[in-house]
């Protein structure tokens, strides 16, 4: 299969720049990441896709099988590196995209060679010493509401996800990337986001780290993001002046500022 064309593949930037992976994370694309292209393009070479199921991606490569784990999409990540040969890169993700990034690295570590984690989480259901946000029950509930009516819970939820009720374009938009994608593979990519936990994979993650929080966030709090700073060793937290859980769409400038910073410190 044409990788390239399978995760609608982009390719932008400075071709002879480390080359930057941006991940888009649950109900979105890759679109999502305008805002971040111009303060990359000029230094990095930036590699743009959309999971299977997500944007303009091939609908007839999706599996459930395939993708009712995290593991189905991190091997998307690998498919694309190794489609375009790349080494080394910086695997910049969102959401749930930061977590596939480190599946990623673990079946490939010569592909990925640093993290950018932007409002991660590893487990969005509370545990014993550990606060995810969520009940079971919420969650149970939240997945209950999605695949009764798709375009109904998007409608309500996209707006809490994004925060900023006081800029409601930004939830506008996306709740329309949720209704652009289709129910029936987004509730698969739910159910794989929802009900993950990849908790003890963050013990294993060696490169250069990344992890960026925002002040207010429904879906990752702050609690979170200590948490994966906590268990990555070396790893640095930044906390955004921002709230919700999208800052690249939110607060660009300063989630653009911290991530070129970061990379700076790696050259």
């Amino acid at each position: 299969m044409d990788i390239v064309r399978r995760n609608n593949v982009t390719v932008t930037g400075n071709p002879q720049g480390r080359p930057v992976v941006l991940a888009h994370g649950f109900g979105c694309d890759q679109n999502m990441w305008r805002l971040t292209l111009p303060a990359l393009v000029d230094d990095y070479r930036v590699v743009l896709f959309d999971y299977v199921g997500s944007g303009r991606s091939d609908p007839a490569a999706f599996s459930e099988v395939r993708y009712a784990s995290l593991t189905g999409y991190a091997q998307d990540v690998v498919e694309v590196c190794e489609a375009l040969d790349l080494r080394d890169a910086v695997f910049v993700g969102h959401s749930v995209s930061a977590m596939i990034g480190v599946l990623a690295a673990d079946l490939a570590p010569e592909r990925v060679g640093a993290h950018v984690m932007v409002a991660p989480s590893p487990r969005y259901i509370d545990d014993d010493g550990y606060r995810g946000g969520f009940s079971a029950d919420d969650i149970d509930e939240l997945l209950v509401s999605l695949e009764s009516n798709y375009l109904g819970w998007s409608a309500v939820m996209a707006p809490v996800i994004m925060g900023n009720a006081d800029r409601p374009e930004l939830g506008e938009e996306l709740k329309n990337s949720f209704c652009a994608t289709d129910p029936d593979m987004a509730r698969v990519f739910a159910r794989t986001t929802f009900l993950s936990d990849s908790r003890d994979d963050l013990k294993g993650v060696r490169a250069p780290t990344l992890v960026l929080e925002c002040t207010q966030d429904v879906i990752a709090p702050r609690e979170v993001g200590a948490f994966v700073h906590a268990a990555i060793p070396g790893s640095t937290l930044v906390t955004l002046d921002a709230t919700g859980h999208c800052p690249h769409l939110s607060a660009p400038d300063a989630t653009n500022e911290a991530i070129r910073s970061f990379l700076a410190e790696l050259r």
